[in-house]
């Protein structure tokens, strides 16, 4: 089975080989310092080509033992660049701001020896929501800044659960902002890492649970306020919160219990007290 996608824009740049060809030419000519991670038979690295900056996700399987760890762990292996082009295809298509892809391939049947690859623009001007928020636990940001990014947060979240997608890594790192946007009517807030998101026709409970619980986790360090939090359920949900209370008080308690575990695991101790 093969797969191919390049965008038109580097239509006649990649060389007369396969894509994948092209894009091992490019990792084994990569500097140390350009190479993000290299292990579990993936490989994430940032390229120039033709004065342009890109990323590249090479899988080159994963083998045997590490599926089966991973399904002895009930954990999903992820054993090509498939989920991620996937879901990058799925979130554009609902309006959500993500990675844009320049190049996709994928060649195999064989779950342990796939070898595919993502290309996508590299993202420039940005910065993460966690590098973006942490300081506002001693320098808040003005009202008008925190509802507009929690609105936009919010409305990402929901778009993408009830598009049936789930992240599996749903924290504040993975956003990334453009904050010139922030003085526009259309805030630019990037959602990457989607290699272990998951698809379906609809989100189940417990995954809809831990991406948002991640997402409060990464969160608790920012000088959150009650009022900020009960902003985010109301968005997430798109109804009044007295119905929120109604219907779905347990999806928000479930929330913020896991959340709190996973805080006291990762920390040690008790997050800043809720404003």
């Amino acid at each position: 089975m093969s797969s191919n996608y390049l965008r038109e824009d580097l239509q006649g740049q990649t060389g007369s080989g396969s894509l994948l060809d092209w894009v091992e030419q490019i990792a084994a000519r990569a500097e140390p310092g350009d190479v993000f991670r290299d292990k579990e038979g993936r490989r994430t690295l940032r390229f120039v080509h033709l004065g342009r900056a890109f990323f590249l996700k090479l899988h080159r399987g994963v083998g045997w033992a590490e599926i089966l760890k991973n399904l002895l762990q009930l954990r999903l292996p992820i054993t090509s660049a498939r989920n991620e082009f996937a879901a990058v295809r799925r979130l554009e298509s609902l309006g959500v701001d993500t990675l844009s892809i320049a190049a996709f391939s994928l060649e195999g049947s064989n779950p342990a020896t796939l070898h595919s690859m993502l290309v996508t623009d590299e993202l420039t001007g940005t910065i993460s929501l966690e590098d973006y928020c942490t300081p506002w636990l001693q320098a808040p940001p003005s009202a008008t800044v925190k509802r507009r990014l929690i609105d936009k947060v919010a409305d990402t979240a929901r778009r993408m659960h009830e598009s049936g997608i789930n992240h599996r890594d749903f924290y504040l790192c993975h956003f990334h902002l453009a904050p010139e946007s922030l003085a526009t009517d259309n805030i630019r807030c990037h959602l990457i890492d989607l290699h272990r998101a998951q698809l379906r026709n609809a989100t189940p409970r417990r995954w809809q649970v831990k991406d948002l619980a991640g997402l409060y986790f990464s969160a608790m360090d920012c000088g959150l306020s009650g009022r900020d939090l009960l902003r985010f359920v109301r968005a997430y949900s798109g109804v009044s919160l007295r119905e929120v209370m109604k219907s779905d008080a347990s999806l928000w308690q479930q929330v913020e219990r896991k959340a709190l575990k996973l805080y006291r695991r990762e920390h040690g101790r008790e997050p800043p007290p809720v404003r």
